[in-house]
């Protein structure tokens, strides 16, 4: 039976007990765009606790969320295992350095609640479980064992995922370690959710899955629930092949982004019993649509999936210059659906004109083009690591090859997505044929089709 006259928090917690709650709760991921809101860059955000409490609280009044993350920082525990920071006035901090590339070790040290930013982080999960936690669901999260072990030891750890198994299941375990070191620390804070965000797991094989990641995520799931708190699995990228091995892991709510059939992924998950939240497109409709299309995408997205075992939410952490009032059509769509089907009778969809790009004739081009698309690489991990392993190119073959990145945050790069025919991001295209898609291939097999295309241009 429908509950009525929830608050947020029961929304949210009804939805994780299958229940069917009085609308679909909704979660907006506003990582670096809080600080957008009262006028703060990322930098300032996340490094600032008086700055980050405001801005959160800005949030919860200005987009009514029935769940609130503290933050959408994926490096802090990197920056306290030793990786260097790179800062932007519109992304959150991008990892620069991997203390583990030169050396297949593992480290010992666990976080703890003293250490980098993590006093900023825990003191704002305080603060929003103080002053609205009463109503809103406060989600702690963490990043994931492999993101984690990525920062650690950069793009070699896809080749020692091949070569050297044993070592990447010591440093998944390290990993694991801090991942459930973090959750303590976020629900001993106050903490309702625990997510755990590990958007590389898009780039590997459900075979890899199972074989290395099930028993350090699931251990992860374990932990959380034996604390009496909820937990979501959180994944960027096309994971479509890894939704059924994600389930196994046992997280009570798995989120996704813009690179899944909601569709198809929600009968999987609730055959396992597990709540799906997602996947409003971080750029094309968010950053760059109209309210209108925000608004037409939570109805299309509610007709669709119905309203059990669901919560709306954006793709991932929102872009730092979302239109507020985007949000608020979200907002509106999800609280008010039939009078905003109404409202939206005559819509018309924003369009995207890919019929004015130019791409190269790349049977003419004197050198190998290698395109990467990224939704971001400077925001997305799973991003990053795909544009370090194309630019690798560069290193290797110098001026023979050219390597370009096209972010989707820059809107003509959604047109030349369109235009290539790309579905799924992050990927690469060698002389503009798409070669690896959501995955990131070992570095030999890169270099194989790189040798293959100079050969070519030789003869």
């Amino acid at each position: 039976m429908t509950q009525m006259h929830m608050n947020g928090k029961q929304r949210i917690l009804a939805t994780f007990d299958h229940e069917v709650p009085d609308h679909v709760p909704w979660i907006p991921f506003a990582g670096i765009h809080a600080g957008k809101l009262k006028g703060y860059t990322a930098t300032e955000l996340l490094t600032d606790k008086d700055k980050l409490v405001e801005c959160l609280l800005e949030v919860n009044k200005a987009y009514s969320p029935d769940g609130q993350p503290v933050a959408f920082d994926l490096q802090v525990e990197a920056e306290i295992l030793g990786c260097k920071m790179r800062w932007a006035d519109k992304a959150p901090p991008s990892v620069e350095t991997h203390p583990l590339a030169g050396k297949p070790c593992v480290p010992s040290t666990i976080p703890v609640a003293s250490d980098g930013r993590l006093p900023l982080f825990l003191h704002a999960t305080r603060q929003l479980k103080a002053k609205v936690g009463a109503s809103t669901a406060i989600f702690g999260l963490i990043t994931g064992p492999l993101t984690l072990a990525s920062h650690l030891r950069g793009t070699t750890l896809f080749v020692d995922m091949i070569r050297q198994k044993s070592y990447v299941r010591e440093l998944l375990a390290y990993a694991c370690d801090v991942a459930t070191a973090m959750a303590s620390l976020y629900m001993a804070a106050g903490a309702d959710i625990i997510a755990v965000v590990d958007p590389v797991v898009s780039q590997v094989s459900p075979k890899a899955f199972e074989d290395l990641l099930h028993d350090p995520f699931a251990r992860v799931f374990r932990h959380i629930k034996e604390q009496g708190v909820r937990s979501s699995f959180f994944v960027c990228g096309d994971a479509t092949k890894n939704i059924e091995p994600m389930c196994r892991t046992r997280p009570e709510s798995i989120f996704v982004d813009e690179n899944i059939d909601m569709v198809a992924a929600k009968k999987i998950t609730d055959k396992n019993g597990i709540v799906i939240g997602g996947n409003i497109p971080l750029t094309s409709t968010l950053l760059y649509g109209t309210q209108q299309d925000n608004m037409k995408y939570v109805i299309d997205q509610l007709d669709a999936l119905g309203t059990r075992n669901l919560v709306v939410a954006p793709g991932c952490d929102m872009p730092y210059d979302v239109p507020p009032e985007n949000v608020v059509g979200v907002v509106q769509a999800v609280h008010e659906p039939n009078s905003v089907r109404e409202m939206l009778r005559n819509y018309q969809a924003t369009s995207t004109d890919a019929a004015d790009v130019v791409v190269p004739d790349y049977a003419e081009l004197t050198r190998p083009m290698i395109e990467v698309f990224t939704i971001d690489s400077a925001q997305c991990a799973a991003c990053g690591y795909m544009k370090s392993l194309a630019f690798t190119a560069k290193e290797r073959y110098g001026d023979a090859v050219d390597v370009v990145e096209y972010k989707s945050i820059d809107k003509a790069n959604i047109a030349r997505a369109k235009r290539m025919g790309i579905k799924h991001l992050p990927c690469i295209l060698i002389d503009g044929k798409l070669k690896y898609s959501s995955i990131i291939p070992p570095q030999a097999d890169y270099f194989k089709e790189i040798e293959s295309s100079l050969k070519k241009r030789n003869r």
